[in-house]
């Protein structure tokens, strides 16, 4: 197996289960005329995230880690009537590219309210509970947006977050990468965290080898 067969099933995947659906097309790019990084997820992992929203009667919602907002309308898109959701993005340039992204969508400011700065700075400002979580923002501080999602949540919460496996290396000890090392400490956080349940699941696809972490807030 490689890379180029992991990306041709996820291909094949996203062309039987996901309709063609242009505004996303355009969220992606607009996103890369714009110059952000190549990052966001992969189409069939966008619908994971939403259907994960749906299944949790998710209201409120947050998100930390916003790029140019592709997984962001995904997730908005699991909101019922009322529903609102908020996503933190350090990077004005990419929040900027993110509120495009979500108006063409047809997700205004009073569903979608985006909190430009650092994530630890804005996320203590939040009015919780919230009802989801997606992380997905700088990995060497994985474990404090958990730890700050926590404060945020309420016994029933899911909380998922991305980009945890590192092509493998998490599994390495001896690993000087803070990348790595912000996410063996957001295992070891919750290893030891009464309050939640929590299981990773390595994935391989289009963006290569990586997986997500799914827990629930007890």
């Amino acid at each position: 197996m490689t890379d180029k067969t992991w990306a041709e099933v996820d291909d094949y995947l996203t062309g039987a289960l996901l309709a063609p659906d242009p505004v996303l097309d355009d969220a992606l790019a607009d996103s890369a005329a714009a110059g952000l990084p190549h990052i966001a997820v992969a189409p069939n992992q966008g619908k994971l995230l939403h259907l994960l929203a749906r299944l949790a009667g998710a209201r409120s919602i947050l998100e930390i880690g916003t790029l140019g907002g592709y997984s962001t309308i995904w997730l908005a898109r699991a909101l019922p009537p009322g529903g609102t959701l908020v996503t933190c993005e350090y990077e004005p340039r990419h929040a900027e590219v993110a509120r495009a992204n979500l108006a063409r969508a047809g997700f205004g400011e009073d569903v979608v309210d985006i909190r430009v700065g650092a994530a630890l700075d804005t996320l203590p400002t939040l009015a919780g509970p919230f009802d989801f979580v997606f992380v997905d923002a700088d990995k060497s501080n994985l474990a404090n947006y958990v730890r700050a999602a926590l404060k945020l949540a309420r016994p029933g919460t899911t909380i998922v977050v991305d980009n945890v496996v590192r092509q493998g290396k998490v599994a390495d000890p001896g690993s000087s990468d803070p990348n790595v090392l912000g996410a063996r400490e957001m295992f070891d956080v919750l290893a030891a965290e009464d309050r939640i349940d929590a299981t990773a699941v390595q994935t391989v696809g289009a963006k290569g080898h990586d997986g997500f972490v799914l827990g629930i807030v007890g």
